[in-house]
């Protein structure tokens, strides 16, 4: 192989790497814009909304896409573009709840196992591999059948199926940590556990952790929007995203895709965005440590 081939190779792939990353960030962009817009649209809903979402009219339902109603109106003659504005705020609030208390605890289990090792990393292991063995769709089903269906509910059962997967992964990270010059440098001083965790620790993981809480937060959007279309979340007429796509069915069949389209693919853009923002957080930390 020639001299100038070569150059042309490593150029090549230059320029192949330019182009991943240029792409990359582009996505990052397109993802953070979307979900800021669909925060703005959860806050400004009462605002911005052009008719309460719940007022019923019958002589007005399933009406086409048109100036009055941008995306039509559903059965019971409900604006579709109001009910999907005001369902932002459930569809957002709820999968932030699973993804607040799976974290809060997913942290302290995986840096208590990382830090005490031994027998406490052991019980602590064994109970996350416990949890592993509960698909979180039918422990919100149990939940939901002993304190009745609502968002409450189902936020709690997704949060305590989601903790080992918070667990694990602050285990892995915080466990390389453990092993760091500067913890036993600190050690050496007379630093206490404690305060070497909230202080050094924790910050150091917490990139890492961000990344998987919003991979965390578009799965338990998922979830929770199917345990809405099972009828086990949020009951209507209250607006949300799930819900609303169950409802539609039957329009759809009728020829009016609107009602379920429109909160589907809202859900679909949503989790793609938290998804491609988890993945570049996680590439930007790889590349930090590299």
């Amino acid at each position: 192989m020639t001299i100038e081939t070569r150059g042309a190779i490593r150029l090549l792939r230059r320029r192949s790497r330019s182009v991943i990353r240029y792409q990359g960030n582009v996505l990052t962009v397109a993802a953070m814009i979307a979900l800021g817009l669909s925060v703005l649209v959860a806050i400004l809903a009462p605002v911005i909304a052009p008719y309460d979402p719940d007022q019923v009219s019958l002589v007005d339902a399933l009406q086409p896409l048109s100036f009055a109603h941008l995306l039509g109106t559903d059965e019971a003659g409900r604006d579709v573009l109001s009910r999907v504005i005001w369902g932002a705020r459930i569809s957002l609030l709820g999968p932030l709840g699973v993804v607040a208390g799976s974290t809060i605890i997913g942290v302290v289990i995986g840096v208590l196992s990382a830090w005490r090792g031994g027998w406490v990393d052991s019980i602590l292991s064994r109970i996350i591999e416990i949890l592993f063995a509960f698909p979180g769709v039918l422990l919100a089903i149990l939940i939901v059948a002993v304190f009745g269906p609502g968002l409450g509910s189902t936020v709690l059962a997704l949060a305590i199926a989601y903790v080992p997967y918070m667990a694990r992964t602050t285990r892995s990270v915080a466990l390389g940590e453990r092993q760091m010059t500067y913890v036993k440098a600190l050690e050496l001083q007379g630093m206490s556990a404690w305060r070497i965790t909230a202080l050094h620790l924790v910050p150091n993981i917490a990139p890492l952790v961000l990344a998987q809480t919003s991979l965390c937060f578009g799965y338990a959007m998922i979830d929770l929007a199917g345990l809405s279309f099972l009828g086990f979340g949020v009951q209507p007429p209250e607006a949300d995203w799930g819900a609303m796509v169950a409802a539609g069915q039957s329009a759809l069949i009728q020829g009016s895709p609107a009602p379920a389209l429109a909160p589907g693919v809202v859900i679909v853009i949503t989790v793609v965005s938290f998804s491609l923002l988890g993945e570049s957080i996680a590439e930007r930390v790889r590349r930090t440590k590299a």
